[in-house]
């Protein structure tokens, strides 16, 4: 995890999450510089919808998006997060969960396990251990680069040596299914199950899922990669080694450098983004100019596109 980011990790325990961009109240991402240091998103946008959040104003009145890097040596629960529509099981202020990993390292034992094989049903995930997760779930070895799209419904887990970046829904709802038989440190014993809840959410008719990029472009100076394209996010893969544009008219967009350095440029002023940085563009900005110092890669991302 370390060498995913510019700060430092505590010094006790191991480190599993990083939420690099967040609007929670429980752990609020902030102004780093400028006359707005400290603030949180959640101030900003109560400051100023329209300039912050463009067309998306509309419809939130916080960043709709949650973003992580997991580095996962033992397996997650295997879990379900409820779709938008299912408001019973859904906490008042949180929303359904639609997420998606892009891979950056992955060992030789690692594993991801997404979407159900064919004929599987209720009861026998109700029953589901470590003697019948393989026949249950479909699961792959994943490779560096790989984007994998996890809807609300998919059950799913992943582990064993593989760290991703996470994009999601801004959202805490998960359902355990199975855990593994894993002994919580802190209370010494088994972390609780929701079965029923979990049971509730899945969409037995999902098939397993895929991976890989939905779009590839080369349009010098930049190779352009779709890899999400969800009714509630949006991701590109850039790569380039001269400027060239991001952002959008009239809507945030977030960068999340992952290799390399460079600048963004707006309005005659340098913002550096180096390896572990994330830069969110508020809507107002539209349009502005990234110059690489070097070859770099970076992932771009929208929120939900409005009609």
């Amino acid at each position: 995890m370390a060498k995913w980011l510019t700060t430092a990790l505590p010094s006790e325990g191991p480190i599993g999450e990083a939420w690099i961009l967040s609007d929670r109240d429980d752990y609020p991402s902030r102004v780093t510089a400028g006359p707005l240091k400290g603030c949180t998103i959640a101030q900003l946008i109560d400051r100023s919808p329209k300039p912050f959040l463009g067309k998306l104003a509309q419809r939130f009145h916080r960043f709709p998006l949650l973003l992580k890097f997991l580095d996962v040596h033992e397996m997650l629960s295997v879990q379900v997060h409820p779709p938008d529509s299912r408001v019973d099981l859904i906490p008042k202020g949180e929303t359904g969960k639609t997420e998606a990993w892009v891979i950056l390292e992955a060992e030789l034992g690692s594993r991801v396990y997404a979407g159900l094989k064919p004929g599987v049903s209720a009861e026998d995930l109700q029953a589901i251990s470590k003697l019948t997760v393989n026949r249950c779930l479909a699961s792959f070895s994943p490779q560096r680069g790989q984007g994998v799209l996890i809807e609300a419904g998919v059950v799913h887990t992943l582990g064993d040596g593989v760290v991703v970046f996470e994009v999601q829904e801004n959202s805490d709802v998960t359902f355990r299914l199975y855990d593994w038989d894993h002994i919580d440190s802190k209370t010494g014993q088994q972390r609780p199950l929701q079965i029923e809840e979990a049971l509730a959410c899945v969409d037995l008719t999902l098939c397993p899922v895929a991976v890989g990029a939905l779009q590839n472009e080369t349009m010098p100076p930049v190779t352009n990669e779709l890899l999400f394209n969800d009714p509630h996010f949006r991701l590109w893969r850039l790569q380039g080694a001269a400027p060239f544009v991001v952002g959008a008219p009239d809507e945030p967009r977030v960068l999340v450098c992952v290799e390399g350095t460079g600048n963004v440029e707006f309005d005659g002023a340098d913002f550096i983004l180096e390896k572990g940085v994330v830069v969110l563009l508020p809507a107002v900005l539209g349009r502005c100019r990234f110059r690489p110092d070097t070859s770099v890669t970076l992932f771009e991302i929208a929120g939900p596109e409005c009609a």
